[in-house]
């Protein structure tokens, strides 16, 4: 595909998920189909004629385990966030059809326990998890939505830290 093709593809509509612990740490997963040191928040595409608020609490549960009823949802951002794909990867992922993700995010209070955590989920997503502290999480993040995810803390912090 040429740049023009790339870009004139059009945005994914995708839920992020910020969960935060107690501490204000954030839950991070390292993705399971990259070998380096790939951490993301969980997030997940929006099916048709789907609110945003209810993909959201579907993809926590299929990534994480973590049920609604162990979240108070505190935020979510003001706009969709979108993010481009670098170029390589835009044919590989979702055959083609979409430049990158724009994404509402979601700030999620967790309220219950670690051992209610699984990413073993039935088609798992991450190969580890952990709570990180916004720093850490930005520096093990993929290069690509960095900028994304400063903006996401970024709106969220006040309400978090």
């Amino acid at each position: 595909m040429t740049e023009d093709e790339i870009l004139a593809l059009p945005y994914r509509p995708c839920v992020g998920l910020m969960v935060i612990n107690p501490a204000g740490h954030i839950f991070a997963g390292k993705r399971l189909d990259n070998p380096g040191n790939a951490w993301q928040m969980p997030q997940g595409g929006v099916e048709k004629d789907e609110d945003p608020r209810d993909a959201a609490l579907r993809e926590l549960e299929e990534e994480t385990g973590i049920s609604a009823g162990s979240v108070d949802i505190l935020a979510e951002t003001k706009d969709w966030i979108p993010y481009d794909l670098p170029h390589h990867l835009v044919r590989k992922l979702w055959k083609g059809r979409y430049r990158g993700q724009k994404q509402r995010w979601f700030l999620l209070k967790f309220t219950g326990s670690d051992s209610e955590i699984n990413i073993n989920t039935e088609i798992p997503e991450f190969s580890h998890w952990c709570w990180m502290p916004p720093e850490d999480l930005l520096s093990n993040i993929v290069p690509f939505k960095r900028d994304t995810y400063e903006r996401v803390i970024r709106e969220f912090r006040e309400m978090f830290a």
